[in-house]
C-alpha cells in the first residue's frame, strides 16, 4: 500500500494540476524532454509494480470480501477472466476406445464414485431397450 499511494498521488497530480494542463511554449519539451513514450513506459511500470505489491499484501482479503459482500461482482470478474472463445474439438470419444479401455474407464469411474460417496454411491446396472414411439393423434 505504501508504494500504491505515491502512484495514485502522481495520477491525481497529473490529472488535476494546472501546470500540467497548460500548453507548452514552442521549443520547450516539458517534463518528458521529448520522450513521452519512455515516460509513459516508466509510469506504467511503476504503477503496475505498486499494484502488484498492494495485491501481494491485500489481494486475498479483497477477493474474499468481494466474494462475500458482492457475489454478482465476483462472478462478473471470474467471467471476464475466462477466454471468450474456447476451441473444443470432439474426438470420437467412446467410439475410438477399445473394449479394454472402456472397461478400464468404467472401473475408474466406479472407484471414484465409491471413494467420493462411500456406501451411499449406487451404480445402477441395466440394459437399454428401444421403446416404440407413441403415435400422436391430431
Amino acid at each position: 500500500m505504501r508504494t500504491l499511494i505515491p502512484a495514485l498521488w502522481l495520477i491525481t497530480g497529473l490529472a488535476t494540476a494546472s501546470a500540467w494542463a497548460q500548453p507548452l511554449p514552442p521549443g520547450e519539451a516539458g517534463v518528458t524532454m521529448g520522450h513521452a513514450q519512455r515516460t509513459r513506459h516508466l509510469f506504467n511500470k511503476a504503477f503496475l509494480e505498486a499494484l502488484a505489491d498492494d495485491f501481494r499484501l491485500y489481494g486475498r482479503q479483497a477477493i474474499e470480501k468481494v466474494r462475500k459482500t458482492q457475489p454478482a461482482a465476483y462472478m462478473k470478474i471470474c467471467a471476464l477472466l475466462v477466454p471468450r472463445e474456447m476451441k473444443v474439438e470432439h474426438s470420437q470419444g467412446v467410439k475410438a476406445m477399445s473394449d479394454e479401455e472402456i472397461e478400464a474407464a468404467i472401473e475408474l469411474i466406479k472407484s471414484m464414485l465409491e471413494a467420493r460417496g462411500g456406501d451411499d454411491a449406487k451404480v445402477i446396472e441395466g440394459t437399454a431397450e428401444r421403446m416404440p414411439s407413441a403415435c400422436r393423434s391430431s
